[in-house]
């Protein structure tokens, strides 16, 4: 759990609305503020579908996932760009 500043937490908390889960993006500055959002959505996830191994296993796939995605999608191009730009490691 990332440690931030309780006025940080209120700030980018997602929201209390009836089957929505809406984050202030506007707000997330930096590591800490993401990974604090992305705890406070699968700690409600797990809270509302019930804490066993399979819903924990499905929450830390997911995430795992999203950081694969992001990785396909993100960090390859951008790496393959300052390859491009800067030349390969020899």
């Amino acid at each position: 759990m990332p440690y931030i500043k309780q006025e940080r937490r209120e700030n980018i908390r997602p929201c209390e609305i009836p089957g929505d889960n809406v984050v202030d993006i506007e707000e997330i500055d930096c590591a800490g503020d993401l990974n604090f959002t992305f705890t406070v959505i699968i700690k409600n996830y797990l809270l509302r579908k019930g804490l066993n191994y399979q819903n924990i296993n499905d929450a830390i796939g997911a995430l795992e996932g999203a950081k694969l995605e992001l990785y396909r999608r993100t960090a390859v191009p951008y790496e393959e760009q300052k390859i491009k730009e800067n030349g390969d490691v020899p």
